[in-house]
């Protein structure tokens, strides 16, 4: 297992790649973003794309929100560009009371926003039987969200969605992909963390209907095509530094939490659900870096920790089972905790993780996985 000579982030990670000098390419794109991007020109193209698809009467762009702090930066450069945007939320697995207030505060910046309250039974069934199949237990959230926002593009007849961050030249992944700065299907089963299921995989089960998957399923090209629907990253017209983004945030009265979250060393990210928390870990389990990793990382390339402090972060709190978010999952879920631990271990990774002499993963006095001696960071 290697390590990342510069940041902190391990080979594991899928679509990242590290050069003949041991950095990956997350970190040679910090470098790009800092020196070959003419990020004037960037915006003034963000420009001609907005006056290209101003063309409904009433909105002017479409946002996915969550009441964080990057969607509330999103939020917020839209209107300081003179937009309307139509705000959509699809609901979290486990919403949090802070999570509400911040969706609150965002809705009283001054936009309208379209909550999607799930079906909770079809929502559950499918979260479910996504957990066994993928080991993901926030797959259906992922492609609720990706997939609503385009549904009411359609529907409002709204050309133009405004995106988040651009992950490829963020966190690294195809160089072909970093100057790509459209959200599409194509993006979406490629890079969206659909672990090679689709929706369509889940028609059946347990009595799920195509018609109970409606807010699930992406639009078709011809419904896309009727509005001409485009979705853009923000990140690739801005640059993107998500310290800013919460600075920013805070301005307008997003509230952190009054303590770090389960599975990293911040307060500010993943405050909507609880659920995101157990994601972060299963991340770990198959792939032996989580939440503190990427942190760590994203704080390194933007020079506000070193990679010394950044060896300390992550061994300080990656791989601690998130014990508070595991019960809100399981009183959520209905799973036992021997069928939960279960389905984890099934995902786990044993080329990462010590097993004893029978196969059963070894784990610490605190339930924190044992990683093998050539895994550890250093």
């Amino acid at each position: 297992m290697k390590f990342c000579k510069r940041c902190v982030m391990p080979d594991t990670k899928p679509n990242l790649n590290f050069d003949e000098d041991g950095i990956c390419d997350a970190c040679r794109s910090q470098e790009t973003k800092n020196r070959d991007i003419d990020w004037q020109s960037r915006k003034a193209e963000l420009l001609e794309i907005v006056k290209k698809h101003k063309k409904h009467p009433i909105y002017d762009c479409v946002i996915g929100v969550s009441g964080g702090k990057d969607s509330t930066f999103q939020v917020l450069t839209m209107l300081n560009l003179g937009l309307k945007p139509l705000c959509v939320c699809f609901e979290p697995t486990i919403p949090t009371k802070v999570g509400r207030k911040n969706l609150k505060n965002l809705n009283g910046i001054g936009v309208d926003i379209i909550h999607i309250k799930r079906d909770p039974n079809v929502y559950k069934k499918l979260a479910k039987a996504a957990f066994k199949k993928t080991g993901d237990n926030e797959w259906q959230n992922h492609l609720g969200i990706f997939s609503c926002v385009p549904r009411i593009a359609v529907s409002f007849g709204i050309p133009l969605i405004i995106w988040g961050e651009s992950p490829q030249l963020e966190y690294g992944g195809p160089a072909s992909s970093k100057d790509n700065n459209i959200l599409d299907k194509a993006w979406l089963d490629r890079f969206g963390g659909l672990l090679g299921s689709s929706i369509e995989d889940m028609i059946g089960v347990d009595g799920l209907t195509q018609k109970d998957l409606y807010f699930y399923t992406y639009p078709s090209d011809e419904e896309l095509k009727r509005v001409n629907v485009t979705g853009v990253f923000l990140g690739y017209y801005v640059k993107w530094n998500y310290k800013e983004n919460l600075r920013i945030a805070k301005e307008h009265g997003f509230s952190c939490s009054d303590r770090p979250v389960e599975t990293t060393y911040e307060n500010f990210e993943n405050l909507d659900c609880y659920s995101n928390h157990l994601h972060d870990y299963l991340k770990y389990c198959k792939y032996g870096f989580g939440r503190a990793t990427d942190n760590a990382c994203i704080d390194i390339r933007l020079g506000y920790i070193d990679r010394e402090e950044g060896v300390r972060l992550v061994n300080k709190y990656d791989g601690k089972p998130p014990k508070k978010a595991i019960k809100k999952y399981l009183e959520y879920s209905g799973f036992s905790d021997d069928e939960f631990w279960e389905i984890v271990d099934s995902f786990t990774n044993k080329d990462i993780f010590k097993c004893d002499e029978n196969g059963k993963f070894l784990r610490d006095i605190d339930g924190s996985l044992i990683r093998k001696e050539n895994t550890i960071l250093k």
